[in-house]
């Protein structure tokens, strides 16, 4: 890329910032995501996290019954340390949820049916099979019982250069089997990854370092998705798809019926 297409590319994620930051700070038919989980009891993966909060784009902590959360490690470049047991914080005024330490693509010590809902936020993506990842947060729900997924839309984010998995690939991941450890990605991470919307991740050389580590810092965006793929994995699972949206990130709440 040269300098002018550079500078073109840094001018467009500045005003598309600017627009979705003046924009409305809830997601649209807020009205009818908190009909969905007021009351209910459900579990987080990788959380907890800002976009559930009060100020958050989809608020929907304050309005929950309960909530338990599911991260990788005891230690993660996000959550800092973890403990297991009831000491899941996600809301000042709400009882501590459970604390599972778990692969977001293995809940086994988890029973089926168990939740009203599983939402996830930011996390997917450093999944190396997704499709597994969501069959298990599907388990664990409900019959009737929601799944959101909160994902960011690479245009406004490192990704921005990289291709859209194509949903064929996750299929091969599911079939294969692919554990956590897999870096079939790297190559293109490295390639197209841009360094400089992403400050903490240093030089291309500490990146590297970083990267080839991913099996213990799960920093690596294994997949990049659009709302296509995203529905594609919804109706593989046939999940009916409740609500949309595409702006600074993808999300989609889909309801489980079977």
């Amino acid at each position: 890329m040269n300098y002018f297409s550079s500078l073109l590319t840094s001018i467009g994620f500045f005003f598309r910032r600017r627009y979705y930051g003046l924009t409305k700070d809830r997601i649209p038919n807020f009205g009818t995501v908190k009909s969905l989980f007021s009351a209910k009891s459900g579990l987080e993966v990788g959380g907890p996290s800002g976009m559930f909060r009060d100020r958050g784009f989809i608020p929907i902590y304050h309005l929950l019954k309960g909530l338990d959360g599911c991260n990788f490690s005891n230690s993660t470049i996000w959550e800092g340390v973890l403990e297991t047991g009831n000491v899941y914080h996600y809301y000042e005024t709400k009882k501590n949820g459970l604390q599972y330490i778990l692969e977001a693509s293995d809940l086994s010590p988890i029973a089926s049916s168990t939740y009203d809902f599983v939402i996830s936020s930011n996390c997917l993506e450093h999944v190396a099979n997704p499709l597994k990842a969501v069959g298990e947060w599907i388990r664990v729900v409900k019959k009737d019982g929601l799944l959101l997924l909160v994902l960011p839309n690479k245009d406004f984010c490192f990704d921005h250069h990289r291709p859209v998995t194509a949903f064929s690939h996750l299929i091969s991941d599911f079939e294969k089997g692919i554990q956590e450890d897999d870096l079939t990605h790297l190559k293109e991470i490295l390639e197209l990854h841009d360094l400089s919307m992403d400050r903490h991740a240093g030089t291309f050389e500490q990146f590297k370092e970083r990267s080839l580590k991913n099996f213990e810092n799960r920093a690596l965006h294994q997949h990049v998705f659009d709302l296509s793929v995203l529905k594609e994995i919804f109706n593989f699972y046939q999940l009916e798809v409740l609500l949309e949206h595409q702006g600074r990130d993808l999300i989609l709440l889909g309801k489980k019926n079977n």
